[in-house]
């Protein structure tokens, strides 16, 4: 339950710290980004990643 408040609690610092101006779109994007930040960490963490070579064989099939 804890690591939920402490989500929240992220998300609620996030939101405060964008610009008054911001748009809904623009505050979803920062909030997506952080997601996708903190999922690969947690990949990373428990061993889930790829060696650099094979990030590179990856990539040249993505950038043909």
């Amino acid at each position: 339950m804890q690591a939920i408040i402490s989500e929240k609690q992220n998300i609620l610092k996030t939101v405060q710290s964008l610009p008054d101006d911001t748009s809904i779109e623009e505050a979803m994007e920062r909030l997506y980004l952080l997601f996708k930040i903190e999922k690969g960490c947690r990949q990373a963490d428990s061993g889930k990643t790829v060696s650099h070579a094979e990030a590179e064989k990856r990539m040249k099939k993505w950038l043909k």
